[in-house]
């Protein structure tokens, strides 16, 4: 078995190093759960947003039912979908879904984007993405100290053992803290080499909040999707650099671009339908990349991000 470092939350939690991403694991969700959990995985970072919660939950359960796990082994991670961020709604729609997961708590609970939309109904649409029943996006007024505060509740009844933030930038995470009873224990952003937000990093670290990277490897997450930006984007896996240093310690460039991220104390969340390579993932934090390595990969910045809303909506300019 793998052993995975943890990241010691502010809570006094232990978050795992390398977990697994659910994004767009939409066919036999449940069998790829329960092999990862068989290969070593003990993090699992879902949403209402993926649209899977009920197959991944069927996984867990498999794989606990066999005895390869204990519910207290795993690490399950799920997120607010941005139409229901009143302070009525929040409890009412973790219940569901962690009913879907078959869970009484989730490990890790955040905020999925640092937008509030107008309500729709989980049992009409479901998941409901960005715009309502009507096509439309349409803002909603619940701020982010309404959500937060509500989300301070899941904590209180037991539903979540922490709770975090993803996709907020540094002011938002700078006014969250203001008045937060629980401070967020994690921010969790898109991080690669391409986009390395040095400076949000540096004030997570500062205000003690741990960070999650998603989207490590840069655009090969995203061409699938058929976006542009992602296909104009020289493939990270390919870059000379990247080739370079993966040669130097004889491992695969998802090794060393994950690997960039955990040595700094950033957690991962990459996936793989590829048995091979999914060991590989997950067997990426037992070498250490040089200080000069770690800055040519950092100096590979060009501020792309591939994970914006403007970008396919046109609207909700978050990261303006």
């Amino acid at each position: 078995m793998v052993s995975v470092p943890t990241i010691k939350l502010n809570n006094g939690v232990d978050l795992p190093a390398v977990g697994f991403g659910l994004w767009k694991v939409t066919e036999n969700t449940d069998d790829v759960v329960y092999d990862a959990i068989k290969a070593g995985y003990r993090l699992f970072d879902g949403a209402f947003d993926y649209g899977n919660e009920k197959k991944a939950g069927e996984g867990v359960a498999r794989a606990i039912k066999e005895g390869i796990v204990k519910r207290e082994d795993l690490f399950i991670v799920s997120k607010l979908w941005n139409t229901f961020h009143e302070k009525e709604r929040v409890e009412a729609i973790t219940r569901k879904q962690l009913k879907w997961w078959g869970l009484e708590y989730f490990d890790l609970f955040y905020i999925h984007f640092p937008v509030a939309l107008e309500y729709v109904d989980p049992d009409v649409s479901y998941p409901s993405g960005w715009t309502n029943l009507e096509g439309k996006v349409v803002e909603s007024k619940a701020s982010i100290q309404e959500t937060w505060q509500a989300m301070e509740q899941l904590v209180d009844l037991g539903l979540a053992k922490s709770i975090g933030v993803s996709n907020f930038q540094g002011s938002l995470l700078i006014d969250l803290l203001r008045y937060a009873r629980i401070p967020p224990a994690v921010l969790q952003v898109e991080l690669h080499p391409y986009l390395v937000q040095t400076d949000l990093i540096k004030l997570a670290k500062d205000k003690n909040v741990a960070v999650t990277a998603y989207s490590s490897f840069g655009p090969s997450s995203f061409i699938e999707l058929g976006w542009d930006k992602a296909s104009d984007t020289p493939p990270l896996f390919e870059h000379p650099v990247i080739a370079k240093i993966a040669s130097a310690h004889n491992r695969t460039p998802a090794q060393v671009l994950l690997r960039w991220s955990t040595q700094r104390g950033i957690a991962v969340i990459p996936k793989s339908n590829n048995p091979k390579r999914l060991i590989e993932n997950l067997n990426s934090t037992d070498f250490d990349l040089t200080e000069e390595e770690l800055k040519e990969i950092t100096g590979l910045n060009r501020d792309i991000r591939f994970n914006n809303p403007s970008d396919y909506l046109d609207t909700l300019r978050i990261f303006a």
